[in-house]
């Protein structure tokens, strides 16, 4: 132990009280008098330096970001970095540098990629940011070391920069389409509303004459369950008063497996009812039979319903981009006679948009094709193309074309064709006066249209076939003539 004395008064005191905290601990070890020392000259030499960053709200594309770094130091000093930082944080790629002792900046991006702009210092401004500008970035503050003149001391401070991304298109579809129309099968219908561009994931949701539709979500079944037509239903809305009708009742039970569970989507079977309202049959597990009755709009009781079961699902599919695409699958029962000239609407909401983006498709049946044929005066041997140039009204989903010949097979011999033309090639004369169908039909109904083929004779073709009897018959005269001449001839000598 070593004792320390107190000071006289000319005895020197330093500036951070050395010697009153002597006095008031009395005595101390040497060891513990270096530590304070060392403590006291390196707090002398090095400073301080603290480096904060202000958080960042979430960004529009397109919008301008600063990216703003504080610090603190009573040091000099000698560089402010910018990094960005990739591959979940093994990559820090500078993008601005300030040089303090030259008192320049500069970018480190390519020309044609610079957009980085030195606003004061430590604070970088990015202009248009895009989404591949999501991420973390780093600010290193350095100042000289105080003791050495030569060593840098530095700190740092991150922010995370989220930049998202509205829709940039959205659409919608039916699937499975074109399809035939059954007037003695009930289908599942399924409208696939795709939204494109979105980051984050944007929310979808349909509506139905501006009404939201109540839906029973449900997972869609992965490649080995789809082989087996089974999928994961997560849930089913209550039966509220409306619902039940012991119709209805049976055809919501009629989902549910031995379990309790709701079963496989697939199409529901009614209940089919004579005129007292006995049951007639036993409803079947996979289609419903309707009677031929449904075209004078003689529905069974149940497909009056007029809270039907929609079943949704979604999709997100990531994008390299850092975007994502949802599609969103709508699935009912089709009723062409409540559903025909409905009014769909597919609704997406993102954080970046003030208002929700819409798309719209109205269901229709078929009415009346508009055909065109061409060459409109068709000659024998002309190739004939018969053309659907359009409807008398709007029609969605798309519709299936079938091409037949009244009263007989097509010019190749089939009985019929599919497809939005006919081709009728090298027409003989022996189609004149004949009678095609077209049939465009969708899920929602369909109808017919007919033309009839008019072929004209084809003078090039007369020709070519009357050349040869012409010259035979002009050879059979000069010979008769010579003939003649030669015995006149004769009987004048004789």
């Amino acid at each position: 132990m070593v004792g320390i004395t107190q000071p006289t008064p000319k005895e020197h005191v330093n500036a951070h009280g050395v010697w009153d905290l002597f006095r008031n601990m009395g005595k101390m070890t040497v060891f513990s008098l270096c530590l304070l020392l060392c403590a006291d000259l390196l707090d002398l030499a090095v400073g301080y330096l603290t480096v904060t960053i202000e958080p960042l709200p979430p960004v529009v594309v397109g919008e301008t970001v600063t990216l703003k770094c504080n610090f603190k130091t009573d040091g000099r000093l000698r560089e402010i970095v910018w990094y960005r930082v990739t591959d979940g944080g093994t990559i820090k790629q500078k993008i601005f540098t300030y040089d303090a002792m030259f008192n320049t900046n500069y970018s480190h991006m390519e020309d044609y990629r610079r957009r980085e702009d030195l606003v004061y210092q430590s604070t970088v401004r990015l202009p248009e940011v895009r989404i591949s500008d999501n991420g973390p970035y780093e600010c290193h503050v350095g100042i000289y070391d105080r003791a050495t003149r030569e060593k840098v001391v530095l700190a740092s401070g991150n922010v995370f920069l989220t930049v998202m991304s509205p829709p940039n298109n959205i659409s919608v579809v039916a699937e499975n389409t074109p399809a035939p129309f059954s007037r003695y099968q009930a289908q599942n219908f399924t409208l696939l509303c795709t939204a494109k561009g979105g980051k984050p994931a944007p929310s979808v949701y349909f509506k139905r004459d501006g009404e939201l539709i109540e839906v029973i979500s449900y997972t869609m079944p992965t490649a080995s369950e789809a082989g087996t037509g089974s999928a994961n239903f997560r849930g089913a809305r209550p039966l509220i008063s409306r619902d039940l009708d012991e119709t209805k009742l049976q055809r919501s039970l009629s989902l549910l497996d031995p379990e309790g569970r709701l079963s496989r989507l697939h199409t529901e079977s009614p209940q089919h009812y004579h005129s007292q309202g006995q049951q007639a049959s036993e409803p079947s597990p996979a289609t419903e039979v309707i009677p031929e009755t449904v075209v004078s709009r003689e529905f069974p009781r149940w497909v009056h319903s007029t809270d039907p079961l929609y079943y949704f699902s979604h999709t997100h599919v990531p994008q390299s981009d850092g975007s994502v695409v949802v599609q969103a699958r709508l699935t009912w029962t089709l009723n062409p006679q409540l559903d025909n000239d409905a009014l769909f609407s597919c609704e997406v909401k993102h954080p970046a948009l003030s208002m929700p983006m819409q798309t719209e498709v109205t269901l229709a049946a078929p009415k009346g094709p508009k055909l065109f044929m061409t060459p409109t005066r068709a000659k024998v041997g002309d190739t004939v193309r018969i053309t659907v140039q359009g409807f008398q009204n709007e029609v969605f989903p798309e519709p299936l074309f079938t091409w037949t010949r009244v009263g007989g097979r097509l010019l190749d011999g089939s009985t019929e064709r599919e497809g939005r033309e006919l081709i009728l090639e090298r027409v003989p004369a022996e189609l004149n006066g004949s009678m095609y169908r077209c049939t465009a039909q969708n899920p929602l109904g369909s109808t017919d249209t007919h033309t009839r083929l008019i072929v004209f004779e084809n003078p090039s073709m007369m020709k070519n076939t009357q050349n040869p009897n012409n010259e035979a018959c002009h050879l059979e005269i000069v010979g008769l003539a010579w003939m003649t001449l030669i015995l006149t001839v004769t009987a004048g000598l004789t």
